[in-house]
């Protein structure tokens, strides 16, 4: 009988006949060979590994590895357990960065100590399902996979192993982004360079997290044991949890994102499953590239803006008054009840001609009827 797994690898190995190596493609293989090569470590959201803004450099390829971890996380304040499928044991997975016309060259693996087979589909790739139907693996096997970044922008990567396991996967973790900058780095809608002096990468997550008769959060041995009460759950569509970073409060408090009255800071925002609308209290984004890519010209000083589910957006802000801003899913439904808020801790000098209390609270003059 043929598994799921079968079917994806024939469709692959079809597709792959298909378009049988000519000349061309083994002189296009060669010219590759000779390319310079980088290898670069990854790092868990928010940050993100050390990358070049803007590049005189020709092509390159790239080197990335991601281990796929299945674990039990906690998610939220009450101690909500949670089998999560992950890339490199976070949730989201890393931000990978290169330049337009860079190869992507990654080694997928998936331990023998994991439960299930995985892949990944990366929307920044062309074809075989974004490398879906090239990377599909199972416990104890490893795959490498090379794309061409012929676009620049930010582009959601998510495991799509197949079937009722797509949404499944990818809802329990299994999401992150990518990163491809121009060449000559970012620019304004009039060709002006743009520049951050940070980055951060926040992946919102939406969970389904089965609860007892009781009304309690249930905890699962393994994902494939979750697998039944939780896809019921998922069918109607309800998240109990909408997280930034893997749980509820990842972003907050200790563990908010610093930086400085006049930094520029680039916020990369992902939502591989739903809609959201990202919003940061107190500030603006001077340039938003809502839809991601950044061949198309930035908008400017927007209030909130609006991530497709299935994609990535950047936006660019100059903090300019010190302080704890809040950046969350301005559903606030989601942000206050669910989780989706982080913080940016910055630290500076505060400007009282951007706003000043002028006077303090304190009685209404004449008496409360006034």
């Amino acid at each position: 009988m043929m598994t799921r797994r079968d079917t994806l690898l024939s469709a692959a190995v079809t597709a792959l006949l298909l378009s049988a190596p000519t000349v061309a493609a083994a002189a296009a293989e060669d010219d590759v060979s000779k390319l310079p090569r980088q290898k670069v470590e990854l790092v868990a959201p928010p940050f993100v590994h050390a990358h070049q803004q803007a590049t005189k450099d020709g092509p390159k390829v790239v080197e990335f590895k991601m281990v796929v971890q299945e674990k039990e996380v906690v998610i939220d304040e009450d101690g909500t357990k949670f089998q999560a499928m992950t890339f490199n044991g976070s949730m989201p997975g890393p931000l990978m960065v290169v330049h337009e016309g860079d190869y992507v060259e990654l080694t997928l693996v998936n331990p023998a100590t994991n439960t299930m087979p995985h892949n990944i589909d990366f929307h920044a790739s062309t074809g075989a399902l974004g490398g879906g139907a090239l990377t599909l693996i199972n416990p104890g096997e490893q795959v490498v996979l090379r794309f061409k970044a012929d676009r620049s922008g930010v582009f959601v990567y998510h495991c799509a192993p197949g079937g009722n396991m797509i949404p499944w996967h990818v809802v329990s973790g299994m999401n992150g982004a990518i990163m491809v900058l121009p060449r000559d780095g970012l620019k304004d809608r009039s060709g002006k360079p743009l520049r951050y002096d940070r980055v951060y990468y926040i992946g919102e997550q939406d969970m389904y997290v089965p609860k007892d008769q009781n009304g309690k959060y249930k905890a699962y041995a393994s994902p494939a044991e979750s697998y039944v009460d939780t896809a019921e759950v998922m069918r109607k569509l309800i998240p109990t949890h909408v997280v930034f970073n893997g749980k509820v409060g990842a972003l907050t408090g200790k563990n908010a994102m610093p930086a400085k009255v006049g930094e520029t800071v680039l916020i990369v925002h992902s939502q591989a499953n739903r809609d959201t609308r990202p919003h940061l209290i107190g500030g603006h984004g001077d340039y938003v590239w809502e839809t991601g890519k950044f061949a198309n010209p930035p908008e400017t000083n927007l209030e909130t803006w609006f991530i497709r589910g299935g994609s990535a957006g950047a936006a660019l802000y100059t903090f300019k008054q010190p302080g704890v801003y809040a950046y969350l899913n301005h559903n606030l439904i989601e942000a206050i009840e669910l989780g989706a808020t982080a913080h940016f801790k910055v630290d500076g000098k505060w400007n009282d001609d951007l706003m000043k209390q002028v006077s303090a609270p304190g009685p209404i003059p004449g008496g409360p009827t006034n």
